[in-house]
C-alpha cells in the first residue's frame, strides 16, 4: 500500500471512530429525552431506542472492548466487591520488544513479556509506551550525526500480537523513536495497531483514542517533544485536547515522553530539562496544567530510569516508569535495569484510591522478570519523598501504597 493511501486510511479511520462515539452519546441523550417526554410510551422509549442503539453499535463494532478483553485473556482477580466497583489500571514504561534493524540478531526468541503476563492481564486497562515503530522492512531510516547517541528501532509486526496476548489495551506512540523510519514507519505502526485492535494516541494524525470498560469511556492522549507527535511544550494545544476528551470521557489518561535521560536524571527538577540540545519540557508543570484541564492520570516515561510519584488534586502522577521491556540496544545497568509495574485503583471519576508496585528487573539482553530483591520499592519511596515532600505517601514493604491525608 502506498504511503499516501495508508495516510488516507488512517485519517478516515480516526474520523469514523470519533463519529461513532459522538453518535453513541447522541442516541443515549435522545433516549432519556424521549423517556422523560413520553413516559407512557414504554415500548418506544424503553425498548425501541435501546434496541436500535444496541444493534447499530454492535454492527459498528462498538462492543469490541469486551471481545478484546476475552481475546487478551484478562484474568479475574480475587479483589473484594469494594474493589470491583473501582477501575484498575496497569501502567508500565518503555517497551521495545526487539528490532530487526540493523539485523535479526537484535530480535529475541519469542515474547519477552511472558514472565510477567499474569500481572499485565490483572486489570481493567493495561497501558505502556511503545518505544519504536512497527515495520517488517523498509522505511526511511533517520540520519544520525553521532551513532553513539542514536538508535533506530524497527519492531516486526508480530510484536503487536505479543502486546495483545499479554493484556495490553492502550499504548502511547508519542516518543522520539516513533520517527526512526520516517512517515512509512509512523503510518504502518498506526495501521497495524488499528487492525490488531490496540488503542493508541499521541501522533498528530491520531491524537486521541478511547476504550470502554465497566460502562465507562476511558480517553487517552499522549505528548512528546518530537516531530509528528503532539507537542509536550505546547500547553494550549494540550489543554484543548484534554478538555475535549473530558467532555465525553469518564476518565482521561495523559501520557508524556519527557525529561532528561540517564541514571543521573532520576530527580524531577521542576524546571525545563534540556538533553542533547533538545527541550524535554518541565514535566512537573506539564502534569499540573493537564490535570487543571481535566486529566485524571498522568503517566510519564522517557528518562529510561524510574522517577518519583506525585499527586495533585487527588490525581495520580508518575514522572517516569523506566525501562520495562527493552530488548538489547538499551543500557540496563544499575537503575536503568529495574522498574515498577504500577497497579492503580481509581474511582469511576478518575480519583486515585490506592496503588501497588510490582517490582521487575531486566537481566542480560533484556526482558522483564520479577525482582526478588524488590529494589524499586526503595527507589520510588526515596525519590518521591525527596522531590515531593508535600505529598505524603505510605509505601509498604509489600509494594502497596496510599496517600496519607
Amino acid at each position: 500500500m502506498k504511503a499516501e493511501n495508508v495516510q488516507e486510511f488512517v485519517n478516515v479511520s480516526c474520523a469514523m471512530e470519533m463519529n461513532k462515539l459522538y453518535l453513541c452519546h447522541m442516541i443515549t441523550h435522545l433516549f432519556f429525552r424521549m423517556k422523560s417526554a413520553f413516559k407512557s410510551s414504554f415500548i418506544v422509549a424503553g425498548v425501541g431506542l435501546p434496541a436500535i442503539a444496541f444493534f447499530w453499535l454492535s454492527s459498528n463494532g462498538y462492543f469490541k472492548s469486551a471481545e478484546n478483553k476475552a481475546n487478551t485473556s484478562k484474568v479475574a482477580t480475587t479483589d473484594s466487591l469494594e474493589n470491583d466497583t473501582l477501575i484498575t489500571l496497569i501502567a508500565v514504561g518503555d517497551m521495545m520488544l526487539g528490532t530487526n534493524f540493523p539485523g535479526p540478531e537484535c530480535l529475541p526468541k519469542g515474547n519477552i513479556l511472558e514472565p510477567v503476563q499474569e500481572f499485565l492481564r490483572a486489570a481493567d486497562i493495561t497501558f505502556g509506551n511503545l518505544e519504536g515503530t512497527v515495520l517488517n522492512e523498509g522505511g526511511d531510516v533517520k540520519k544520525c550525526n553521532d551513532p553513539k547517541t542514536c538508535y533506530a528501532f524497527r519492531q516486526p509486526e508480530y510484536v503487536v500480537d505479543y502486546l495483545k496476548s499479554s493484556g495490553f489495551d492502550m499504548v502511547s506512540v508519542a516518543n522520539n523513536h516513533m520517527g526512526d523510519f520516517g512517515a512509512p514507519g509512523r503510518l504502518n505502526t498506526q495501521r497495524v495497531l488499528r487492525e490488531k485492535g490496540l488503542k493508541f494516541a499521541g501522533l498528530e494524525t491520531c491524537p486521541t483514542d478511547t476504550f470502554h470498560v465497566k460502562g465507562l469511556v476511558i480517553g487517552m492522549t499522549a505528548f512528546a517533544p518530537n516531530s509528528g507527535c503532539l507537542r509536550l511544550n505546547d500547553y494550549e494545544q494540550g489543554k484543548r485536547i484534554v478538555k475535549e476528551l473530558n467532555s465525553y470521557c469518564d476518565i482521561v489518561i495523559v501520557s508524556f515522553h519527557g525529561g532528561a535521560e540517564g541514571s543521573s536524571k532520576q530527580h524531577v527538577t521542576k524546571q525545563k530539562e534540556i538533553f542533547l540540545g533538545e527541550d524535554r519540557g518541565n514535566v512537573h508543570e506539564f502534569a499540573r496544567v493537564m490535570i487543571d484541564a481535566g486529566a485524571d492520570v498522568i503517566l510519564g516515561h522517557g528518562p529510561h530510569v524510574t522517577r518519583g510519584i506525585d499527586s495533585y488534586k487527588g490525581k495520580f502522577i508518575t514522572y517516569s516508569m523506566g525501562n520495562f521491556a527493552t530488548y538489547m540496544r538499551f543500557n540496563l545497568s544499575g537503575p536503568n535495569g529495574i522498574a515498577p509495574i504500577y497497579k492503580l485503583y481509581l474511582t469511576r471519576k478518575g480519583d486515585f484510591v490506592k496503588g501497588e508496585i510490582i517490582p521487575i528487573q531486566q537481566l542480560g539482553a533484556g526482558g522483564p522478570t520479577l525482582d526478588p530483591g524488590k529494589r524499586i520499592f526503595n527507589v520510588v519511596r526515596d525519590l518521591s519523598t525527596q522531590d515531593f515532600p508535600e505529598t505524603k505517601w505510605k509505601i509498604g514493604d509489600d509494594g502497596k501504597f496510599v496517600l496519607v491525608k
